[in-house]
């Protein structure tokens, strides 16, 4: 794991590093309901809050998290967010859901300069394959892990990047960061 770096008071526009930290949604139940509105397993709702301990751990103090509006992740969430020593402000995305590379990306360059630190609560295939796109150099073993392991549930990716949020595209980041609950 990397050294933590202090987040806030950067200038918009900053060249200072920026960082984006990917966490899939806990694993979920498979009940008779809509893909959209299938709730956190037994699994997930312990797996939520070590995931949330390990955000804590990155030392990484988010000023927005982006969460996706299907009921796992929002159940992720939720049980994560309270492991942290800052809460975030939050806003409902639903345009994660279901969401492709492309759309990430477009809606990673909608956040405003002032956000030095995001947090996204989504789901794969996206949060790997954007993972994946957006590092263009790891840290350590950390892209060689996440390729072998596939993002799992609970898993998250820590990229950072110089510049603006507008500037954010294929290669442009760093991974300094792979963790898994099942490490």
């Amino acid at each position: 794991m990397s050294a933590a770096v202090s987040s806030g008071g950067t200038p918009p526009g900053s060249s200072e590093s920026r960082r984006i930290v990917l966490l899939r949604h806990a694993k979920a139940d498979w009940p008779q309901v809509s893909d959209h509105d299938r709730p956190l397993a037994e699994r997930g709702r312990k797996d939520a809050p070590v995931a949330g301990r390990r955000l804590a751990d990155t030392g990484i103090a988010f000023d927005l998290a982006l969460c996706s509006t299907a009921t796992r992740t929002r159940e992720t969430w939720k049980l994560a967010v309270h492991e942290l020593p800052h809460r975030p402000k939050t806003v409902y995305e639903e345009r994660l859901y279901d969401a492709s590379l492309g759309e990430l990306i477009a809606l990673l360059n909608e956040t405003p300069d002032e956000v030095d630190d995001l947090l996204v609560i989504g789901h794969n295939p996206g949060m790997h394959a954007l993972a994946d796109a957006l590092a263009g150099s790891a840290e350590g073993d950390a892209l060689v892990r996440m390729t072998r392991d596939g993002f799992p549930t609970s898993a998250f990716a820590v990229v950072s990047f110089t510049g603006s949020w507008k500037s954010v595209e294929h290669g442009v980041g760093k991974l300094l960061d792979y963790w898994t609950p099942h490490d």
